[in-house]
């Protein structure tokens, strides 16, 4: 069947790299290029998009410094892609496991863009003045330090805690509260997808069989 053939696999692979890093790359810099630093537009009452950027990992979390962040990334994507190509030449691994670690890779390599190049290409953003392209290394930055971009809000949820409850009694409490951008969403979908219904794949991975 040709879903088994590896020739198969190898392009849908590429071709959800591709689909995926132009998409993501498309919307950051509508975004980035159009909206100020922290501007909002309502959607719904439950999804905004709203412009941030961060220096962290997905959905803004910082707990690692910038650079070695972005050399994270750079092993990381490329421990993925080599694994992929791996899957894909030996042809055992189902479709959609290749599918799966694809979008994972995809959507690392759409942050990573915005790391490297980013800082390089654009001017800053700030909460008065919309970014624009610049020429090639007078951005706002330098290499491996641009900031990723965010856009995506779902604050589904908007209450506020009781007051009898202890530290967090009468403040605000939003669910669902990250910023997050089309790259992010990508890594969750396909890591939690991939823990649902391919962990004795997982398994054989960490395993090192």
């Amino acid at each position: 069947m040709i879903r088994n053939n590896k020739t198969f696999k190898a392009w849908i692979a590429i071709a959800i790299v591709i689909a995926i890093l132009l998409i993501d790359q498309i919307i950051k810099i509508e975004v980035k290029t159009n909206m100020t630093l922290g501007e909002a537009k309502r959607v719904t009452d439950w999804f905004y998009i709203e412009f941030i950027e961060n220096n962290g990992m997905a959905y803004g979390m910082k707990f690692i410094n910038k650079l070695v962040l972005s050399l994270f990334r750079l092993f990381a994507i490329g421990f993925i892609g080599y694994y992929l190509a791996k899957i894909i030449k030996k042809n055992e691994a189902p479709i959609g496991y290749i599918v799966l670690i694809a979008m994972v890779l995809a959507g690392a390599a759409g942050n990573l863009i915005d790391c490297l190049f980013y800082g390089l290409i654009f001017d800053a953003s700030t909460p008065f003045t919309v970014s624009q392209f610049v020429p090639f290394g007078e951005g706002y930055s330098t290499f491996l330090h641009g900031k990723v971009v965010d856009m995506f809000y779902f604050p589904i949820i908007q209450t506020t805690w009781p007051e009898w409850m202890p530290y967090v009694g009468g403040s605000e409490y939003v669910f669902f509260s990250p910023v997050f951008n089309f790259a992010d969403a990508c890594i969750s979908v396909g890591v939690v997808t991939l823990l649902l219904f391919y962990r004795k794949q997982l398994e054989v991975l960490f395993s090192n069989k």
